[in-house]
């Protein structure tokens, strides 16, 4: 009950004064049974006040306390320290373990706690992991968590812009948040070499925008994106039928070719494949039969093809590495990793873009990078120089469902 006092007793008292004013055709204390008219220049002066509501609740009835989940910061400390009871935590904890778990409080979240107006009893914590939901836990009317999912509206949106020097900066120039940079990359990962862009390349693209409360909070689908360089063009259009859902050129053709031009986002090429390379620990010339492609430390690794895991082990040299087999002819290695992936072990199956690992320095690194391996009939080779054959494009009786969906999106990309 309390709950409900505090979200409706103050909008219950605004509405019964309206009320009262109505039926009576006079101002409230004014004279109830006085039949002349009221003055009216007084009503500005009556106290309207108007709550704040956050997370549901009439904040103003509450003394407030926000807070950010620290190191070593402990859910069921931060209640006991508060004043509830120890089997109340255990029981709210154990009864609600299908809703949350203590191991979900995360370093750098928000809390927040409603006590009493007098600030000695704890009625509410919400714990807000992210914009799109949040726990209320109630301690007051039936104790309990319940998770609270914010209603999310989808928009059509455009960005476009111009490469100065990376894709990166030319979207957070347009004030693309790194989600949608991100999904840009993924739409186009198979056609474009993000490492070799050049001035005056431009691109645009149609994405599904997420809005919270009339505000975007992130980017959904990548719709279709083109990007155009000098002597060539490349579109990528969506089509979500679910046996074809996938990335398309304007024909229908697909733009997965295969594989993955790069195992990192947001990387840079510290080395290439090289026959003659003066080995930067051991000083001397060896054959760098790889790419190296530095980030930062934890960076995740991805398998750039769909395959089975060979090996997933540690090794002097190569460190902490994964092997993995696409088919007859293709093979590709990631060294140097800080750990390999949970899940990946020898005889595992692995999905294209699936992290397999974590970017490290372990064997022979000067710093964090991994170092990309690919085989072709069984001879290690410089991937950034293969071509792979055009892919299938779709079934001939799948077109016009394809070219109906495209025609939706089309106008807003040209």
């Amino acid at each position: 009950m309390k709950y409900l006092k505090r979200i409706y007793l103050p909008l219950l008292s605004i509405a019964g004064l309206t009320i009262l004013f109505i039926l009576s055709n006079e101002l409230p204390f004014s004279g109830l049974f006085k039949k002349e008219k009221p003055n009216l220049s007084i009503l500005g002066s009556l106290p309207l006040v108007i709550p704040t509501i956050k997370y549901g609740f009439a904040i103003d009835t509450f003394s407030m306390a926000e807070n950010t989940v620290k190191n070593g910061d402990v859910i069921g400390n931060i209640l006991n320290d508060n004043g509830v009871d120890a089997q109340i935590i255990h029981n709210i904890m154990n009864d609600n373990q299908h809703i949350f778990k203590p191991s979900n409080f995360r370093v750098g979240e928000r809390y927040t706690l409603f006590k009493s107006l007098d600030g000695k009893e704890l009625e509410y914590l919400v714990y807000e992991p992210n914009v799109y939901h949040y726990f209320i836990f109630n301690f007051i009317d039936s104790i309990g968590i319940k998770k609270i999912e914010r209603p999310v509206t989808k928009k059509i949106k455009t960005t476009s812009g111009t490469i100065e020097s990376s894709i990166w900066n030319a979207m957070a120039q347009q004030g693309s948040s790194p989600e949608l940079i991100a999904k840009l990359e993924d739409a186009l990962q198979w056609s474009i070499d993000f490492y070799h862009l050049q001035r005056g390349e431009k691109f645009k693209i149609v994405y599904e925008s997420h809005n919270i409360e009339g505000k975007e909070i992130g980017a959904g689908l990548v719709l279709a994106a083109k990007y155009e360089m000098e002597k060539n063009t490349i579109n990528a259009i969506y089509y979500s039928k679910p046996a074809f859902k996938g990335y398309y050129d304007l024909e229908g053709r697909p733009l997965n070719k295969g594989f993955l031009r790069s195992p990192l986002r947001f990387s840079r090429i510290s080395s290439y494949f090289n026959t003659s390379r003066l080995h930067p620990i051991l000083r001397r010339v060896r054959p760098h039969f790889g790419t190296d492609y530095a980030a930062p430390h934890g960076t995740p690794i991805m398998s750039v093809g769909n395959g089975v895991v060979l090996e997933a082990r540690y090794s002097g040299g190569n460190g902490n590495y994964v092997k993995i087999k696409h088919d007859k002819l293709h093979t590709t290695q990631y060294l140097h990793m800080s750990r390999i992936g949970p899940g990946i072990r020898s005889g595992a199956q692995v999905q294209q873009g699936q992290t397999i690992g974590y970017v490290g320095s372990t064997g022979l690194a000067t710093g964090p990078h991994v170092c990309f391996r690919f085989w072709k009939n069984g001879k290690q080779v410089n991937h950034l120089k293969l071509s792979f054959p055009p892919p299938e494009p779709l079934p001939k009786e799948e077109i016009p469902s394809f070219n109906k969906e495209k025609e939706g999106i089309i106008a807003l990309l040209n």
